[in-house]
């Protein structure tokens, strides 16, 4: 995330899970999903809408990738999800931060956002400096936004959205107009064009990713190597943007980038990019070696969730 987008969250965090906080661990959701979705409107407020939809599109991205990696059928992809004799960390995923997320943008787009901002409103003067369930919230939405209204309540799907799996067929599928000057330039790369020819002069971090994201799953070394050279991709010293990079250097084995790689995983420790990479890395025979000898190094820096994690995945 930028700096404005880092403080975006903590204050949409500050004020969401601070006046209302989740009254059990099952509820995660209600802190980081509001987070989330409180994120974006203040990103919105800042930048416009152009700019919160690249947000929304990458978020959306997230947690379909969680959800094919957690399988959509399993019960891991539930908000309330059923932790029981597990360690809280569990349920940290994107199924509590985006799905929660998707889940208010729904009832936005249903009901419009000036009134989802009344109850929104009156939902946190309702309930300010007190702990908060599922069911908690779901009564207060029924009382206080659906009323008795049946229509609503069957198109709004509350219950299977906050106890089903997957994602209920609602959901409001995002889209970004910027995002497709973005895939314009992808589609060039891939038919032929040379990497400086790509017109990328005022992308942000957000159109980096997509554009990363859209490249093909297996990629010739000299066309990787034309990338890098040209946008000092294995340089990066945006942890997002080379985070993309080295999960597509992990997928073609393009060895300039290990370096790089090397230096990230035992520079910094967060979950969220450790934990994809050492599975990427573990899933092919060259990198299982380098994967063991870097976790050995790196372990001892670790948090002890993500080392919780990942003593799972590097066997």
């Amino acid at each position: 995330r930028s700096l404005v987008s880092l403080i975006a969250h903590e204050l949409a965090h500050s004020w969401s899970g601070n006046l209302v906080t989740n009254g059990t661990w099952r509820d995660f959701w209600l802190n980081e999903g509001f987070t989330d979705y409180f994120e974006r409107r203040i990103m919105e407020s800042l930048y416009g809408k152009d700019y919160a939809d690249m947000l929304s599109v990458l978020g959306y991205q997230n947690l379909q990738t969680t959800l094919d990696d957690d399988g959509r059928t399993s019960p891991e992809t539930t908000l309330h999800i059923d932790l029981a004799g597990r360690n809280p960390d569990d349920g940290m995923t994107d199924i509590a931060y985006e799905k929660g997320a998707f889940f208010l943008k729904t009832i936005e787009t249903a009901v419009g956002r000036e009134r989802f901002d009344r109850f929104l409103r009156g939902y946190f003067d309702r309930h300010a400096f007190t702990s908060m369930t599922s069911a908690g919230f779901l009564t207060d939405l029924r009382a206080n936004l659906i009323k008795g209204d049946a229509a609503l309540e069957q198109k709004l799907q509350i219950d299977r959205w906050v106890y089903g799996v997957g994602l209920p067929d609602n959901v409001v599928v995002p889209t970004s107009t910027r995002f497709q000057a973005v895939e314009a330039q992808t589609a060039a790369f891939v038919a032929g064009t040379p990497a400086a020819r790509l017109t990328t002069a005022n992308w942000t971090t957000h159109e980096w990713l997509h554009f990363l994201r859209g490249l093909p799953p297996t990629m010739a070394e000299a066309r990787l190597r034309e990338l890098d050279t040209t946008f000092g991709l294995s340089t990066s010293g945006n942890s997002e943007k080379l985070f993309e990079w080295l999960r597509i250097a992990i997928r073609n084995h393009y060895e300039p980038a290990l370096p790089a790689l090397e230096r990230f995983v035992t520079s910094q420790g967060r979950r969220k990019f450790i934990k994809p990479l050492f599975t990427d890395l573990m899933a092919t025979d060259w990198g299982k070696p380098l994967a063991r000898r870097l976790y050995a190094e790196a372990r001892p820096t670790y948090h002890s969730v993500t080392v919780n994690t990942l003593d799972a995945i590097v066997k």
